[in-house]
């Protein structure tokens, strides 16, 4: 074999070499990082054992001792939402990037109970009267540390983003007051449906929104005087708390009437005080 042959073959062997090498590693990263689960079915797994639907399904209770049985499968699915990349967060279709940020945020929320459960009471109790239990950056998402406030007001209601002012009956402050937290994963694929679920049971939720009759008014959630500006942003040509809360009509109120005059959007509102204890399952309400 002359040199210049034999040059020509090492070289031929060495590229091979290097391919093999670099697809053996290109298989081992894809081991160590599989596709994003967007069924959430972890997620659902633990939530269809611990959320226990009351009222219907207007609200929910959550047995968080169950859910510290099963923090380690709590905890693996919180790395799995810590894995995702910036790159791969940036590649999805907006319904798997609002899915995934509720689900963030309820399954974070969670977590964060726990680190004080069975003491806590509510969780306002985890902040102090300088500092909000919100605030601090401690959940490792997309590349950085962020806060619960970070995952609902920077992402959530980030203008431009989703827009979408039926994330305040999906995301779960694990209160009373809060809307319900739902029993199974919010998924991009029945997106829109689960979150139109949210907004009803809500809604038809007496001990939240309503018709009072006695006063002539209408009464709803704080959330509604906290986030007003979201029902303002024209979703649905929706432009109004009034016209939100005309759409609803059926739900508020019982007599004809009284839906009427809801529709009409000339209405009085005043906002009903939150109830911060945790919505945790009661002793004499196991099931």
């Amino acid at each position: 074999m002359s040199a210049g042959s034999r040059r020509a073959w090492l070289a031929a062997v060495l590229n091979t070499t290097t391919s093999l090498v670099l697809l053996r590693a290109d298989a081992l990263r894809a081991q160590a990082t599989p596709g994003f689960d967007h069924s959430h079915a972890a997620w659902t797994n633990l939530l269809r054992k611990h959320v226990r639907l009351v009222r219907g399904g207007q609200a929910s209770q959550v047995s968080y001792a169950g859910f510290a049985t099963d923090r380690a499968a709590l905890r693996a699915y919180l790395d799995s939402l810590s894995a995702v990349t910036p790159a791969t967060f940036a590649g999805w279709t907006t319904p798997e990037r609002q899915a995934f940020l509720i689900n963030a945020y309820n399954a974070f929320t969670v977590e964060r109970v726990l680190t004080r459960y069975p003491d806590l009471k509510s969780i306002r109790d985890l902040g102090t009267l300088l500092a909000s239990p919100w605030r601090p950056r401690w959940i490792p998402l997309l590349g950085s540390k962020v806060s619960l406030d970070d995952i609902e007001h920077a992402m959530l209601r980030k203008r431009g983003d989703y827009d979408d002012p039926r994330i305040h009956f999906a995301v779960n402050c694990a209160s009373i007051g809060c809307p319900a937290l739902r029993e199974d994963a919010f998924v991009a694929a029945r997106l829109d449906a689960q979150l139109d679920e949210q907004t009803l049971r809500f809604m038809g939720d007496r001990t939240r929104n309503r018709w009072n009759a006695a006063r002539g008014r209408l009464e709803l959630s704080k959330i509604f005087d906290w986030y007003g500006e979201d029902f303002r942003l024209g979703h649905r040509g929706i432009a109004s708390l009034a016209a939100f809360a005309a759409r609803h009509a059926d739900a508020l109120a019982d007599t004809p009437s009284d839906r009427e005059r809801i529709r009409s959007g000339r209405v009085d509102i005043a906002f009903i005080e939150y109830d911060w204890a945790l919505n945790d399952v009661r002793a004499g309400d196991a099931r």
